[in-house]
């Protein structure tokens, strides 16, 4: 006796977190549904993997109001989203796939396995469980012309309903490459732009092969008003890092509307200003500039090094306590898409509804980077896209449910 036909077809294009959360909500909703997840991959989530090689920062503890506000502009209309899946209800997850967490002294929370690897097998199996089925090495090509979904391998197939979660464009050789922008013309789509990155600096050489791979620990780094304490990386073509990251969307506008950028970094931000200039007005004893920064300020190499780099490139006439409490760094462009660690821009919010189904293509919806929005590191980026996964598995499984009840 054959097996029935499922009640439903469903399609998730993109097997990273926000596809294979959506793919969850759906499959266990329902029984009867038909969920595979496609992706162009060999293997599912390998951003996923990448980012949990240093330890996984799934979320962060911090209060919920605080918690929206890290997504900028985009906080107003993620703000619903993020409350179907806060913060509380991510790490209750990881704990029901037997992965338990803690919060680091920053307030970030991480799998006590430190790593994604466990996290994933866990959620797979459960997936598999569901009746989920993956779809490896399918790369998505668009639609036919009465809606049918096409793949480069030459097959089509029909569906109930989709989620689109094709990531952003960070790290192409993990997956995510952007080329879906070219798939929906007929959408506004925000340009993507690189995310938590580097810029390039315009070094000067003998600075660039003294000092390109140097940590700079325990510095504070201001732009437009705002000031983030944290470590940064000098490297061959420019400055990056977590507190770099952490301006990042600032600077990029900035560099955007003015072509460049003025970061400045205080080199020892424990000390004040007076501290400083009383440190700096003792006498040297014969010393050089170097050794003396050295050995009285306490400052290392490369930062001693950026100080050089200042008064060679015209700055003599700042005072050398400014220079230390606010050294300016002049930034160019952003370090690339292939570098960055996530993606801005992406399908504008007026494409969707609130459901995030997108209005030109009933039965269609979308999750993760695609959409219009950034954030910082920090648990922000991963609990964003869990959450519209979760959105947009939602909005399948109320859309399927008005059609069988239609």
């Amino acid at each position: 006796m054959s097996n029935p036909a499922p009640a439903h077809r469903v399609a998730i294009i993109g097997g990273g977190p926000a596809g294979l959360m959506a793919a969850e909500v759906i499959a266990a909703a329902h029984a009867d549904a038909s969920v595979t997840v496609f992706d162009r991959m060999p293997s599912p989530a390998r951003k996923l993997l990448m980012a949990g090689r240093g330890g996984l920062n799934i979320t962060h503890s911090e209060p919920a109001e605080r918690f929206r506000s890290r997504y900028g502009a985009a906080s107003g209309w993620m703000a619903a989203h993020l409350d179907a899946f806060p913060a509380a209800a991510l790490v209750a997850w990881c704990e029901a796939l037997g992965q338990p967490t803690f919060i680091g002294s920053s307030g970030r929370v991480f799998p006590k396995a430190m790593k994604a690897s466990p996290l994933l097998r866990a959620w797979l199996s459960r997936l598999t469980e569901l009746g989920v089925r993956l779809v490896p090495r399918a790369q998505w090509t668009g639609w036919t012309a009465d809606g049918a979904l096409t793949f480069l391998d030459g097959t089509t197939v029909r569906t109930d309903a989709t989620v689109l979660a094709l990531g952003g464009a960070s790290w192409p050789r993990l997956g995510a490459d952007g080329s879906w922008t070219a798939l929906m013309p007929e959408l506004a789509i925000t340009p993507l732009q690189p995310a938590n990155c580097g810029f390039t600096v315009a070094w000067s050489a003998p600075f660039r092969e003294r000092h390109a791979g140097a940590p700079l620990k325990r510095i504070a780094l201001s732009f437009a008003g705002q000031t983030v304490r944290g470590e940064a990386v000098i490297t061959a073509q420019g400055i990056e890092g977590g507190a770099v990251y952490a301006l990042s969307a600032l600077l990029r506008e900035a560099i955007n509307r003015d072509g460049s950028a003025r970061l400045q970094i205080d080199l020892r931000p424990d000390l004040t200003t007076e501290a400083l200039a009383a440190l700096l007005a003792e006498s040297r004893r014969g010393a050089s500039l170097s050794n003396f920064l050295r050995k009285r300020i306490n400052l290392p190499p490369v930062a001693i090094g950026l100080v050089q780099e200042a008064l060679h490139a015209g700055d003599s006439a700042t005072p050398l306590v400014m220079l230390i409490k606010a050294m300016p760094v002049q930034l160019l462009a952003p370090s690339g898409l292939e570098r960055a660690i996530s993606t801005a821009g992406g399908i504008a919010l007026d494409e969707l509804d609130d459901r995030l189904m997108l209005k030109r293509r009933p039965g269609v919806f979308v999750a993760g980077e695609m959409l219009d929005w950034e954030a910082p590191t920090g648990g922000y980026l991963l609990q964003g896209c869990m959450a519209t996964g979760v959105v947009a598995g939602q909005g399948v499984v109320d859309w399927l449910q008005s059609r069988q009840a239609g």
